[in-house]
């Protein structure tokens, strides 16, 4: 009974709260605003409303957070007056067209500004909030939650990382975006941000451009240091890739942000000072090259040439920071310069700041003319301000006009989105105000305008949101009191063809540390022609050594990676940088050798025909008669013929002189071998003819003696022919034996043909040597048969050492073997069967009687 009275206790509390809950949910409103509002910082009513997103403050103070409590708002600090003049710009260009009557007429721009305080969360936030209606209000419909946005398009923001976070939050909702600085490349993707245009070149073409001048300069070797954001990541990255493609390599390549730690920008200077690169590619924004150049100006790092991207080289503010002159010589890319007519009044009228916002007003002023409204409780106070002071006279970066360039990128932006809605308002005399705008409408209208500004300039987007990119190059320059002059010495023009897009004027060009001649930055020297680049292991590809091409190969051209091999006829010279035609080699009567060759065959030549002389002189003597003067002087003709025959070796081989030299040696020496053998024969046919009942000499008369020269000449004669019909030999270019030269030699056509011909004469000298060694002890006082046998001893030797010697002698001294071959044997057989019967007939005269040819003497051995 107890369990059932408390199980009803239970039910009737469970209803009480399903009832509560249900009456909880139906006031819950449908749509409501999370967060604390956003208040701008600048506001104008009007028809149509327009975002404005800039840092007027660079910083905030950090605070440590307890997650015990809700966040407090951020506290900004650092005023930064370069987007005090972005704004004004803006505001410019909105009351122009406010007091227009050819754009929008009847109608007003209105504008809420905001300020970001440099902070990306911040610039999200206040987007979020120009997107929705910023009121603290709720409702239970769905009301409030679907209509439009209160800004009809955003203009900002300055840097690419918040813009790039804000693209990607506002694209989907088509709302424009309109940037006047923000130039990473990666916001041309309309995947990603669909609404986002700017009226500043992208760093595609930037990096790309920088890229090109560098190379133009010739430096291959450089250093890079960039933005830690997608300004500088994303533009250093496009930088190296085609760097890359140009032969440009990086030595370091560094990123910092300017709230890094100190330590971490003294390592980057480090290794800028450890490093042998003398370039340094500078991507970085302007509040980081700030931080950069009074980091370097401790160091005093001075000597380097900066090449600088368009965020800081024509920054005046950034020169007039460099006290130890550590960027002279700057060279780099800026926005072309412009001007807006009426900008500069404007700017320095704040009577809009100071009736928007007082309270950024207070702080503009004061920190302008460094100055007070209110005294502080220490009582310090530099000067008091009176709100009157007048701004023309101050010189700070407020009041600088350098960057007009980027407040034309401004005032471009604001007068695109009026074109525009002009457009889309059918605005004539007066606008349509029945028309519904559409951020979409606004959108597509915005990339499809084109039109020119009051000062003559174009203005149209591409498909990727981007204008037409073209660049001025800056030279840093010094002039009077120390102040640097911002120099155009030449333009970067995307738009034209490859070859003309950079054009550099012929202004002298001023260097780092006021140098006239251009540095050098390369990791390795050019290499000369006639070698070839060798990559050093584990170095990029800019880093080689130079190795001279080898025998036989040249390059001609600068930093060749290969060297080229020269054709088959030519060689390479000293330089190899060139090939030259090979020089022919063949043995000529002009050198020495083939001179001393000529001289020892005409000397054999001589003294056979004075052997002749003697020989017909005494031909009537016993001893000329005794050894058959027939054969002897058919034996002087074919030496004489011998010592000729050499010289057909000498000289440029032709196709008739190959022919003759090896078939003239051939029948020559085997008509004097023949004849050898004749007497050989001789010799012992009348030894046997003085034997007791033998007759021999009836079988070797003159006439078998005659017969017996012929048949074996025929043979070798016939031998000769075969080998010059069948495959005679040629003039030869030999290649192969020396490299730098061209052998002219006669090839042997036939090598058995050849060889048959020496086989042959080899053939006769043995039989004669057999014969004449067998006949050596003759009884005779003058055995003709030593003699012969002496002269074929020292013709085989000869022939048979000429074998090995003539096949491993290489182009003309094989030729020049054969020769001393040929002359050496032919000496041999002169001197050895001719020389004693001279020394008899000349000198021994009575030896040479027939008594003593008769008589019986002991012939000495050996």
């Amino acid at each position: 009974m107890v369990s059932t009275q408390r199980w009803a206790e239970h039910g009737c509390t469970l209803l009480q709260l399903l009832l509560l809950v249900s009456f909880s949910q139906t006031e819950e409103p449908f749509c409501r605003q999370i967060g604390d509002l956003e208040i701008p910082q600048l506001s104008k009513e009007g028809d149509i409303m327009l975002g404005g997103i800039f840092s007027f403050h660079s910083s905030w103070k950090n605070r440590e957070y307890t997650y015990r409590q809700k966040p407090l708002p951020l506290e900004c600090i650092s005023l930064n007056f370069r987007e005090f003049q972005f704004a004004q710009s803006m505001l410019f260009a909105i009351e122009e067209i406010n007091n227009s009557t050819e754009l929008l007429p009847g109608m007003s721009l209105g504008y809420y500004i905001y300020d970001t305080c440099g902070s990306i969360a911040r610039s999200v936030k206040v987007a979020l909030a120009l997107t929705n209606d910023n009121n603290n209000v709720s409702s239970t419909s769905e009301t409030l939650c679907v209509r439009s946005a209160q800004v009809r398009a955003i203009m900002g923001e300055t840097s690419s990382s918040p813009s790039t976070a804000i693209a990607t939050v506002i694209g989907p909702f088509n709302i424009p975006m309109i940037s006047h600085f923000a130039t990473c490349a990666c916001l041309s993707d309309k995947t990603k941000y669909p609404s986002f245009l700017r009226t500043v070149p992208s760093d595609y073409f930037q990096s790309r451009a920088l890229a090109h001048l560098v190379k133009h300069f010739g430096w291959n070797w450089v250093g890079a240091v960039r933005t830690n954001d997608d300004y500088g990541n994303n533009g250093m990255a496009t930088f190296t890739e085609t760097a890359e493609q140009l032969g440009i390599c990086l030595e370091y390549s560094v990123s910092f942000f300017r709230t890094d730690p100190l330590d971490k920008i003294q390592k980057i200077i480090e290794m800028m000072k450890s490093s042998t690169s003398k370039v340094i590619i500078a991507f970085l924004s302007h509040m980081d090259m700030d931080v950069l150049i009074h980091e370097l100006s401790n160091h005093n790092l001075t000597g380097y040439q900066w090449v600088g991207s368009e965020s800081w080289i024509f920054d005046s503010q950034i020169a007039a920071m460099d006290k130890n002159h550590i960027l002279d010589g700057a060279i780099g890319l800026s926005i072309p310069k412009a001007q807006v007519s009426g900008l500069r009044e404007f700017m320095f009228n704040v009577k809009p700041l100071n009736s928007s916002n007082s309270e950024l007003f207070t702080e503009f002023w004061e920190a302008i003319f460094n100055c007070k409204f209110k005294e502080s409780k220490s009582g310090e106070l530099p000067s008091k301000c009176t709100g009157n002071e007048d701004l023309t006279i101050v010189e700070n970066s407020f009041t600088d006009m350098s960057l007009m360039p980027i407040f034309n990128n401004v005032y471009k932006g604001v007068y695109a989105l009026a074109h525009s809605l002009h457009e889309l308002l059918s605005c004539n005399t007066t606008c349509n105000n029945n028309v519904q705008l559409d951020p979409y409408m606004i959108l597509q209208h915005l990339r499809k305008i084109n039109f020119k500004t009051k000062e003559g300039d174009e203005i149209y987007f591409n498909e990727n949101g981007d204008p037409a990119a073209t660049y001025e190059i800056i030279n840093w320059q010094p002039g009077e009191s120390s102040i640097v002059n911002f120099v155009t010495v030449g333009l970067y023009d995307a738009t034209l063809p490859a070859d003309k897009k950079l054009n550099l004027t012929n202004k002298s060009l001023i260097w780092a540390q006021n140098s006239l001649k251009v540095p050098e930055s390369v990791c390795s020297e050019t290499c000369p022609p006639g070698t070839r680049k060798v990559l050093q292991k584990g170095k990029p590809i800019c880093c080689h050594d130079c190795v001279k091409c080898a025998e036989g190969e040249i390059s001609n051209s600068t930093d060749s990676i290969t060297c080229e091999r020269c054709p088959l006829e030519t060689w390479s010279n000293e330089e190899r940088d060139a090939c030259i035609k090979k020089e022919p080699v063949f043995l000529s009567y002009g050198e020495i050798m083939g001179a001393l060759l000529t001289a020892a065959s005409l000397f054999g030549t001589c003294l056979t025909s004075i052997v002749a002389v003697i020989f017909f002189r005494y031909r009537n003597t016993p001893l000329v008669r005794a050894n058959n003067s027939e054969l002897s002087f058919l034996l002087l003709f074919s030496l004489t013929l011998c010592f000729l025959c050499s010289l057909t070796f000498i000289g440029e081989p032709s196709e008739w002189s190959c022919m003759l030299r090896h078939t003239a040696f051939g029948i020559t020496f085997v008509l004097c071998l023949s004849c050898v053998l004749g007497k050989t024969i001789v010799v012992l046919m009348a030894f046997k003819a003085t034997l007791p009942g033998r007759n021999v000499m009836k079988w070797f008369g003159p006439t078998q003696q005659r017969l017996s020269v012929l048949t074996f000449t025929v043979i070798q004669v016939t031998i000769c022919i075969l080998w010059l019909t069948i495959s005679p030999p040629f003039p030869f270019r030999n290649f192969k034996e020396m490299k730098d030269k061209i052998i002219l030699e006669c090839a042997l056509g036939s090598p058995v043909g050849f060889w048959s011909v020496l086989g042959y004469i080899g053939l006769l000298a043995v039989l004669c040597f057999t014969l004449a060694f067998l006949a050596r002890k003759l009884p005779d006082n003058f055995n003709e048969a030593k003699f012969i046998t002496f002269s074929m001893l020292i013709f085989c030797a000869v022939w048979i050492t000429f074998i090995p010697a003539y096949v491993s002698s290489p182009g003309k001294l094989s030729v020049a073997v054969e020769i001393f071959a040929i002359l050496a044997s032919t000496f041999g057989l002169l001197i050895c069967i001719f020389f004693p019967k001279c020394y008899v007939m000349l000198l021994k005269p009575e030896k040479n009687t027939k008594k003593n040819m008769m008589g019986k003497g002991v012939s000495n051995s050996f």
